[in-house]
């Protein structure tokens, strides 16, 4: 019976990272692939007129942080003359920031 049971919470957990990596996938092509573009590049007209760095490269992939990454996506970016580069994405919970920063994660060649 006790193994019924881990074998079915091992199920559940292994659905709820199924769905969290879906969702990231889903707030990703609904925010991000705008000027990111599907697979990261920044290879999109609006990408490249802001200048959006090419997220499947390792070494762009090394200079970012995940606390950067996710103060980001909180707050946007703005260039030094605080032109708006990102806007911020205040819909998006913490745990869905989170999820998205590890999805960008994946996009590394």
């Amino acid at each position: 019976m006790k193994k019924m049971i881990l074998l079915a919470a091992m199920f559940g957990l292994a659905a709820t990272f199924t769905v969290k990596a879906a969702d990231a996938k889903e707030n990703w092509d609904a925010n991000c692939a705008k000027c990111h573009g599907p697979e990261g590049k920044g290879d999109t007209k609006m990408g490249a007129k802001l200048g959006c760095k090419d997220l499947t490269d390792a070494k762009v992939q090394a200079e970012i942080k995940d606390e950067a990454a996710i103060k980001a996506i909180k707050e946007g970016l703005k260039s030094a003359d605080d032109k708006t580069l990102m806007k911020p994405f205040e819909a998006l919970s913490d745990e869905e920031i989170k999820a998205l920063v590890a999805h960008v994660r994946t996009l590394k060649k």
